[in-house]
């Protein structure tokens, strides 16, 4: 167990730790959230603000006595009798400059934001930032080529049309069955069909749109109407993988179909458009890279952070909103042009706002996890309650000791949490690998009739990150297999599907053991039931996670009775036997006090 926390921190904390490794840090600090102090005796660093702590001090306020970085100074002197406070600017090195008129009026002119027009005059923020601010924003914009546009209130009315159209269609129960006629009249007919659907449904919902649909004769002079439509779909269904879980393969399979050769010469066009990204949304030509500044802006790591409500009071929850409100609103105005408008500089910065939400949401409770996984390093915890497991014994499929077993399990969290860092990117490399023209093949899989097709980048890009993960280990437990384009994962639709459930499974424990404690303030008898039970809630804590720990990691996922599933994909399938019995478990009960109600976030397993 780690010697910087006690075991009641460790089961308690809902804090994570962020890895030594600076390049981890930096990609932690690039989900933007601003995370408060845990508590104890407050440290002050003069080179860094006062009020946030985090970003280095650019004014001394003589009133105040205190440094500020400019956001902060910026909130706090913006109105009232602070805003008449004398302040001086620091050099890079820290040292006071002399507050000449003109970079008096500066300050003076930020604090009155939102007061005056778009000819307001803003201070530029000091192009000296740190080295973990500069690793911040080339990660940012790194991933600013992948994060997918904000739907906007018009795109969200074809999706709707495209989510009616879809729950009416039988594509797959029409295309991919053993029949006697052509496959390849089958795919164009239900292609047709559904392009008739969808212009039927936007007559009915906007009937001057509709007709503009319909003085085009042939599907294929609306082409680029209903690429857009499908990319909306897809654009979609990246930030929200739990919705359309019914008919996205559907529509993944038509766009598939479409680029087929022989179909797309008989349609005379397909379905396809590559999904639009916050950066070749910034990226006209004619704005000559202007808006692309946005990424090398420090700001932007504020107005798309996302906002932790843990362990912060009512008070500073309010000052971070008023603190990311104001460095939206800075950047809307320092970056908008005649090519991009205030509105469309929002949309990106909620695009990415969405995008480390995102991130934050799914790859936090992995990490969790990892935390509490550090508590079984202790001797006494291991002798009470082992993670080793036996082949045979309790559906397991694998022999580990306690030890063994804990470098199972962490280099298995290890890995999904890095996936999870890089969901996003795998979505648009999927893309490539699901929508290229090459052709599949229907085969039985076990698992009914699939199409087969290879995942060359995504099985690049899964090595890659593999390989990071076993870098961080001295040994490697288990199979390092990964299954793409076999029967285990037939395609990329597939992957995504799997690795989305990571979440999923890990939100319903983490939440369940970060509750357990408000549950017995509120309840005495269940805090004696408890302790008649179990021990101690500490006690229930570390029975929810041996169990967890040794039986989510067994290698139950194997394909069949004579092999063990410890690769790749067969360790995500062995947590999801656990998930199915987690009804029969002892302490199902404490779930069911916790909210829980399925792992698929509805009714039922």
């Amino acid at each position: 167990m780690s010697s910087k926390k006690t075991l009641k921190q460790i089961l308690d904390s809902e804090y994570i730790e962020e890895s030594d490794d600076e390049a981890e840090a930096a990609l932690e600090r690039s989900t933007g959230e601003i995370d408060g102090n845990d508590g104890g005796e407050e440290v002050i660093d003069k080179n860094y603000c006062v009020d946030c702590k985090d970003m280095k001090t650019e004014i001394i306020c003589r009133d105040c006595e205190e440094q500020f970085c400019v956001v902060c100074f910026d909130m706090i002197h913006r109105s009232g009798r602070r805003k008449q406070h004398e302040f001086v600017k620091t050099s890079p090195e820290g040292q006071e400059q002399p507050d000449g008129e003109y970079e008096q009026k500066q300050v003076q002119d930020m604090a009155n934001v939102g007061d005056k027009t778009d000819k307001e005059t803003v201070m530029q923020v000091p192009e000296t930032v740190n080295s973990l601010d500069h690793k911040m924003l080339a990660m940012l914009s790194k991933h600013a080529k992948f994060i997918p546009m904000r739907l906007t209130s018009e795109e969200r009315h074809l999706l709707r049309l495209l989510e009616a159209a879809l729950h009416v269609s039988e594509y797959t129960d029409r295309v991919d069955i053993i029949s006697y006629k052509s496959k390849a009249k089958r795919i164009v007919e239900q292609l047709k069909e559904m392009c008739s659907v969808l212009c039927g449904l936007v007559i009915a919902s906007n009937l001057k749109v509709g007709k503009k649909l319909l003085e085009m004769k042939n599907f294929s002079d609306n082409s680029s109407w209903f690429q857009d439509v499908f990319e909306i779909g897809r654009r979609y269904k990246i930030m929200n993988p739990e919705k359309m879980r019914d008919t996205y393969g559907k529509m993944c399979y038509m766009i598939m179909d479409s680029r087929l050769p022989q179909i797309e010469d008989h349609m005379e066009f397909h379905l396809f458009k590559p999904i639009k990204t916050v950066y070749d949304y910034l990226s006209k030509p004619e704005d000559q890279g202007h808006a692309l500044k946005v990424f090398e802006d420090k700001l932007i790591l504020y107005a798309t952070s996302q906002i932790s409500p843990v362990g912060k009071t009512r008070a500073e929850i309010n000052r971070l909103i008023r603190q990311k409100e104001t460095a939206v609103e800075k950047l809307v105005s320092r970056y908008s042009s005649k090519h991009y408008g205030k509105d469309d500089i929002r949309q990106v910065l909620y695009s990415i706002g969405d995008y480390n939400a995102y991130i934050n949401m799914n790859r936090r409770p992995v990490m969790r996890m990892l935390e509490r996984l550090e508590a079984f390093r202790d001797p006494s915890i291991a002798t009470q309650y082992s993670l080793g497991i036996q082949y045979g014994r309790h559906g397991a499929r694998l022999t580990h000791d306690h030890m063994r077993q804990m470098e199972y399990v962490q280099q298995s969290l290890s890995l999904w949490s890095l996936i999870q860092r890089e969901m996003i990117h795998l979505w648009y490399i999927a893309d490539q690998d699901l929508y290229n023209p090459y052709e599949y093949r229907l085969a039985s899989t076990g698992q009914g009739l699939n199409r087969i097709k290879a995942c060359p980048a995504l099985y690049r890009e899964m090595h890659s990150i593999l390989q990071e993960c076993r870098s961080k280990c001295e040994t490697w437990v288990g199979s390092s297999v990964v299954h793409l384009g076999d029967d285990a994962v037939p395609n990329a639709l597939f992957f995504l599907d799997k690795y989305t459930q990571v979440p999923n499974i890990l939100i319903p424990f983490d939440q369940t053991l970060l509750q357990i404690n408000d549950l017995v303030k509120d309840d005495a008898s269940l805090l004696e039931y408890i302790e008649a039970e179990y021990g101690s809630v500490d006690d229930l804590k570390l029975t929810i996670l041996q169990d967890a720990f040794a039986h989510m990691f067994d290698g139950s996922g194997a394909d069949n009775f004579y092999m063990s599933g410890s690769c790749i994909d067969g360790r995500l399938t062995s947590a999801w036997n656990h998930t199915n019995a987690i009804a029969k478990k002892k302490y199902y009960k404490i779930f069911l006090m916790t909210g829980f109600i399925g792992f698929n976030g509805q009714e039922g397993f």
